[in-house]
């Protein structure tokens, strides 16, 4: 299928194949008949991206200061690896669609194979968007017009924060798109309406759609305007659906208001306050975020678990539907709006139509008709003229010879770290899979797989490949590699192993019953030559060593999927995993214990299970702390670990410089940048694949380290010491 995306660092624009995405639980698979490009939204991307690389720095001073932070902690390298990657990673556009259900997914109720609904999708061909952000197109609503209802809900929702009453008198700065459909909603309900802009085209259909014009650039004063209008009174209320780089309408919104006026903020400007403006009137001022209640809640977004009717009467889905009733009563005209139609494969042009012509307001996509694009792999051989794949190799062997690659993942992680190195050893690279299908086909191209695809089971079914990379979100890790291990192919698995016991004794299971695999989790620490060196110094050692680990963490919200128990494991046994490791690799011995503790419970803490202590007790009598704190300022630097042994310590500072004190032989290990053992990781493992061999991490280490991340997790649940059976066998 053919999809729009953006490349940030160069501003180009284009329309790339990409795999047709699966339809996932509780989702609707939609294949688009007409799309809408937001002018105002869409447009500052455009021109976002086709700025300079000084003007995109002036625009972010916030992203500036964390680059600026990651440089002293990370190093100058890494973070330009960061942000060059960023910049690098081309981005969908578009979230105005309608189309024809294909498919409905499990869980779905209400809609049939047919339906002609509205969703937020992107401008693709085909779109896999959640239940709760669809809508069903009545009938009488044409299939252009219902193309504007994503977008009308955003200006709804801006109306019921505004709580306009019969009569009041209502301005709205910035009309484009929004703000149009704004006027003619206000006036619907009995407001009376001031439009103002600088558009003498947009203005006139202010007019005409109730609203008494204020053109801006003609000379008139909006606050001027705006205090006749409303008798000297004041107005009432003011929607702001414009976009600008300074606070002047907010100012002029609030010397135009009454006493006790409100303000909702739909569009996007400097919001310097000025304090006295708002004091001596008592404003109320708000801000608006997009469709309505649910957005970004991936609770009812992705889950599609509904708010109750009668305590949140008007979420995103039903404000949409909202939308899409005024458009079938005709209470709300769109098709003035239209300025003009473009095929969809020619987007580019349409893009530069509203680039270079600031009076294009709604720009229609067009779609083919014909069978729908439902193809999950493409062959990026076919189209990029590349050299034919290689023929079917053995995946089950003692040392396979030739490493042929399949990755399951494609994302931000996946395309920064991992695939960069993968590509460095050399193997051939045949097929990646992601869910979207829009990320894995950007990968192919960027690192010369030979496919993409949207079904991961066609890298497990393809002779080609005898190893399966598996990056996915973690609680598809356990099914995935069982899956992969199998079919016969070797399996590399970002940590976690697994996200709870029972799904890591089937892991277990399947690995034994596998025969001569290589198997590897993502424990990539303990191939950084900072940790190397730190097991060769102890190596000789003849009494027990103490170890404490500090980690900042970072903030990440409660409502994260990493946070899920069930879907990331909660960071402890999601991430936390790497420095359990790590110490379990310095002291090269089992660990057979564990107690934790967790930060108290206390008004405005978000998650407590993400600010631990973890204490771990190896079977040679050393000991290690886990220190995991997310409450930390990312100015500071994220992972240091202090080694004391035998009366000498070595102090590893964010693995970049690693210090000996006491040492004879030692004084240092410094590196202009971070090396946390990726590259050696991951050209290890492939090595094994090829010659053979024991595991490059022996699987028992896997085990009792990731059992280590659940006993860790039970004892500060059970407040109590937690024995492991891996580390005593």
């Amino acid at each position: 299928m053919k999809q729009v995306v953006q490349h940030l660092k160069s501003g180009l624009l284009e329309v790339v194949d990409a795999p047709c995405p699966k339809v996932s639980h509780g989702h609707l698979l939609i294949r688009t008949r007409a799309s809408l490009i937001s002018a105002g939204t869409e447009r500052s991307l455009v021109e976002f991206g086709r700025a300079s690389l000084l003007s995109k720095v002036r625009q972010n001073p916030e992203r500036v200061r964390q680059v600026l932070n990651r440089i002293k902690t990370n190093g100058l390298l890494d973070t330009l690896e960061v942000v060059g990657a960023k910049l690098d990673e081309p981005m969908p556009l578009g979230y105005c669609n309608v189309g024809e259900v294909l498919e409905v997914g499990p869980g779905v109720e209400r809609y049939e194979v047919g339906d002609l609904v509205t969703s937020n999708g992107r401008h693709a061909e085909i779109v896999n968007k959640p239940l709760n952000l669809c809508a069903k197109v009545p009938p009488g609503v044409e299939i252009e017009p219902a193309t504007f209802a994503v977008l009308g809900s955003i200006a709804l929702q801006g109306i019921r924060l505004l709580e306009p009453a019969l009569g009041e008198k209502v301005a709205v700065f910035g009309l484009g798109l929004v703000g149009l459909m704004a006027v003619q909603l206000l006036a619907a309900s009995g407001a009376e309406v001031l439009g103002i802009d600088v558009d003498p085209g947009r203005l006139a259909l202010a007019k005409r759609f109730g609203a008494t014009p204020v053109d801006v650039a003609g000379g008139a004063d909006p606050v001027a305007a705006g205090i006749a209008f409303s008798g000297a009174h004041g107005m009432d209320a003011v929607l702001i659906t414009a976009s600008a780089k300074n606070d002047q309408i907010i100012s002029q919104a609030a010397r135009m208001s009454r006493q006790r006026g409100r303000i909702v903020l739909v569009g996007v400007v400097d919001m310097q306050l000025n304090r006295a403006e708002f004091y001596e009137k008592e404003l109320r001022f708000q801000v608006s975020c997009s469709y309505g209640p649910g957005r970004y809640d991936a609770t009812y977004e992705d889950l599609g678990i509904d708010y109750p009717y009668a305590f949140v009467r008007w979420t995103e889905q039903r404000n949409i539907e909202a939308i899409l009733g005024m458009l079938a009563s005709g209470r709300l005209i769109v098709e003035p709006l239209i300025t003009a139609r473009v095929p969809h494969a020619e987007s580019a042009r349409a893009y530069d139509m509203l680039a270079n012509d600031r009076s294009q307001l709604g720009i229609i996509l067009q779609y083919p008709d014909g069978p729908p694009p439902l193809a999950r792999v493409i062959d990026h051989v076919a189209t990029q003229g590349r050299d034919a794949p290689s023929q079917p190799v053995a995946g089950r062997s003692a040392g396979s010879g030739k490493v042929t690659v399949g990755v399951v993942g494609a994302g931000s992680y996946t395309k920064l770290r991992l695939l960069p190195e993968l590509k460095r050893t050399g193997a051939e690279l045949v097929s990646i899979a992601s869910a979207s299908g829009l990320s894995a086909s950007q990968a192919a191209r960027k690192f010369g797989f030979q496919s993409s695809t949207t079904d991961y089971r066609t890298i497990l079914d393809d002779p080609r490949v005898n190893t399966v990379f598996i990056t996915t979100r973690h609680d598809l890790h356990v099914p995935m590699a069982i899956a992969a291990l199998e079919a016969g192919k070797h399996v590399f698995v970002e940590k976690p192993a697994a996200i709870d016991r029972e799904g890591l004794s089937r892991l277990r299971g399947a690995y034994e019953a596998a025969g001569d695999l290589q198997f590897m989790v993502g424990f990539n620490r303990r191939f950084s030559p900072h940790a190397v060196k730190i097991h060769e110094l102890l190596a000789g050692r003849s009494q027990p060593v103490t170890m404490n680990m500090m980690v900042n963490a970072g903030y990440i919200a409660q409502s994260h999927w990493a946070q899920d128990h069930h879907v990331g494991g909660g960071r402890i046994v999601g991430e936390g995993c790497h420095w359990v490791d790590l110490l379990r690799f310095v002291v090269g011995r089992p660990i057979i214990a564990v107690s934790a503790i967790t930060i108290g419970d206390a008004p405005g803490v978000e998650c407590r299970g993400d600010k631990m202590s973890i204490a771990l007790l190896f079977a040679d009598g050393s000991l290690g702390s886990v220190h995991y704190f997310a409450n930390g300022s990312n100015a500071f630097v994220k992972e240091q670990l202090e080694v004391h042994s035998q009366g000498r310590t070595l102090v590893l500072d964010n693995f970049r410089r690693l210090r000996g004190y006491g040492w004879s032989s030692f004084r240092k290990l410094n590196f202009f940048s971070q090396d946390k053992g990726r590259r050696a990781e991951i050209s290890g493992f492939v090595e094994r694949v090829a010659q053979g061999g024991a595991p490059l991490m022996p699987t028992d280490e896997i085990w009792n380290v990731t059992e280590a991340t659940f006993a860790a997790e039970e004892s500060a649940a059970r407040g109590r010491l937690i024995e492991l059976d891996s580390g005593r066998r």
